[in-house]
This record gives structure tokens, sequence and C-alpha cells, in this order.
């Protein structure tokens, strides 16, 4: 595997002029939580011989990174579950090209794992946070901790993150009178959030998406209740949207691919556990990077024009509904959250 960095620093540019400067890389389709909008209760997992091996995702990385990605994020399931993940944590950490190097996790594993990731060469961290009630965290979660989660968090804030940031999904009638208790929650520790619409991503049974949608606008409606959001420009590379609280350090995001579409400037694409690279969240415009990669095995060459052409079929947007019709069948774990 080369580690050479190219004197012209390629630029991956889809049919729409859009550059993709970040990859959302998927470790793992498995998480220790069962969060009811991103999983059903009973799952089957991907074998083992089906899941791309960290040496794979490792040259995976690396291509992207020769071709003007300068953003990765490791995502899941959960990626603290997988095992070794340190190892490819440590190999993207030492890539040059990679300026900003993110994890998304669901905080269980932070707890003793947050020092190392940091020494590594991780940047920033998005945990997800839903409730702050311990039976309600559990009930939206099916499996889990709240106590090792909030532990997790601080563990996070005390080794000194660059970035931190809550994730919460807001749905109606399920946790919509905790938006405010969330936001404090960051306020005290100075970190920052973002609230998410629900993605229609794989029939599931615990809720009727149409029923429990919430809209941003219904979000910042309450948070103006008490606070006052002023709009910023400051960007993560990612689709929320942020604003200010004057006078507190907290950042506070929307990310709302329902009420407010972000793919006009989507410099973004996603590679799942098993190899593939997907064009579009909403969408299942894809390539298989890891037949090509078995088919030549150790060479990033072949990674690299695969990639290359991929830009050519990337849509322009996805349609997200609200009425409950899913466009898309795979589940947000299989996606890469």
């Amino acid at each position: 595997m080369t580690t050479s960095i190219q004197s012209e620093q390629e630029k991956l540019v889809d049919g729409f002029g859009r550059q993709v400067t970040y990859v959302r890389m998927s470790v793992t389709d498995r998480c220790d939580f069962r969060c009811v909008y991103c999983m059903g209760e009973e799952m089957t997992f991907l074998p083992r011989e089906k899941v791309l091996t960290l040496e794979e995702m490792s040259l995976v990385a690396e291509a992207f990174a020769q071709l003007g990605v300068n953003k990765i994020r490791l995502t899941g399931g959960e990626p603290l579950v997988r095992r070794n993940v340190m190892e490819l944590i440590e190999h993207i950490g030492d890539l040059p090209q990679i300026t900003d190097f993110a994890m998304t996790s669901n905080g269980s594993q932070l707890g003793r794992m947050a020092e190392d990731l940091k020494a590594a060469g991780l940047k920033r961290l998005n945990i997800s946070l839903d409730s702050l009630d311990v039976e309600r965290f559990r009930q939206l979660t099916r499996k889990g901790d709240l106590t090792q989660v909030i532990a997790g968090i601080d563990a996070a804030v005390a080794v000194g993150f660059k970035g931190i940031k809550l994730n919460a999904v807001i749905l109606k009638g399920r946790n919509d009178d905790e938006i405010l208790d969330l936001l404090e929650f960051a306020i005290e520790r100075g970190i920052d959030i973002s609230y998410i619409e629900e993605m229609p991503l794989g029939e599931i049974s615990e809720h009727e998406r149409e029923e429990t949608y919430c809209s941003s606008d219904e979000v910042r409606e309450v948070i103006a209740q008490r606070y006052e959001l002023v709009p910023t420009t400051e960007k993560t590379d990612g689709p929320s949207r942020y604003f200010r609280i004057p006078g507190l350090k907290t950042k506070v995001g929307f990310i709302s691919p329902h009420s407010h579409n972000f793919c006009g400037t989507c410099n973004r694409v996603r590679v799942t556990a098993e190899g593939r690279l997907l064009l579009c969240l909403g969408n299942e415009h894809s390539v298989d990077l890891r037949a090509i990669i078995r088919a030549n095995p150790g060479e990033i060459e072949p990674v690299k024009q695969a990639i290359r052409e991929s830009m050519s079929i990337k849509p322009e947007r996805h349609h997200f509904t609200t009425d409950g019709d899913v466009q898309v069948v795979r589940f947000m774990n299989m996606t890469g959250g």
C-alpha cells in the first residue's frame, strides 16, 4: 500500500459541480443499543466475511485522502464495538491529508476509550443523546445505560477533544418535552448540540414515523421560548445549520432532511461496513468497493479509479417524505450514522 502524497492533489467533483471532501465510513453494522429510529429490535447482522477488514478500510481511507478528501468520520452501528478498531483509528489519524478526523458514537464505550482515541489523532466526537430520563433512555435505545453514556460524555470533555457535539433525534410525543433539558445539559458542559429530524430509513415497528415527526422549525420555536438563537455561517462540513446563543459557548445545530433539504451543498459520500460506496443518504446509488478491493488485494489505484468514476452517479438530491412512505429499505445502522 502506498503512502506517498501526490504533489498535485486531485479533486472529486460530481456532475452538479459539488466537490466531495468528506467521507463517512461505517466500521460495523453492529451496535450495543437498538435505538427505535435506527434499527429493529431483532436484527440480523452481516456475516464477518462480508464486512471489510480493518486493512481494507485503511486502504479505502487512504484512497479518499489521495483524492482530495480532508474529512473522515467513522460511524457504525457503534464504531467502538468493532474489535481492534484502534488500529484503523491510528492509521487514519496518521494520514496527513485528513485534517478533520471525527467519530459518531453512542457514548457507551467512551468512559474507557476517550483518552486513547484522542491520543490516536481523533479530533471531534458526535455523541447520540436523545433523553436525560433513565427509563425513557432505556425505552428509546432498548438496551442503553444513561449513566454509562453520561460518564462517557464527561470523559470526552475531560480529555479535551477539539469538538464535542450531542446529536438528539426529536420524536413528537416521545422526547420533544426534553428539548430544553438537552440543550441545558450541553450548555453546562460547554459543548454543542444538533437536533435531528428522524430519517425514514428501514421499516420499523416501534412507531409510525409520520406521527412522531418533529420538524426543526418546531424545535426552534421551543428553544426560542427561553433562548435567543442567532444564525451563524459556521460549518463543520456536515449538514447542520448552526445558531449561536449570545454569551454562551454552545452552538445549536439543526439537521433537517425533510423540512430544509441540504442537498444543494452536499460534499459527502458514505462507505458502508460491507464496502458499498453510497453516493447519497436517501438513494440507493452505490458502487461495490469490496469486490474491487478483493479482486486487487492491496492495490490502491483500482479503488481510486472506482471512486473517481462514482462521481457520475451521485444524484442531485434525496426526496424524504413524512407520510410513512419508506423509500430506502436499509436501516441507518447499515448506512452508517
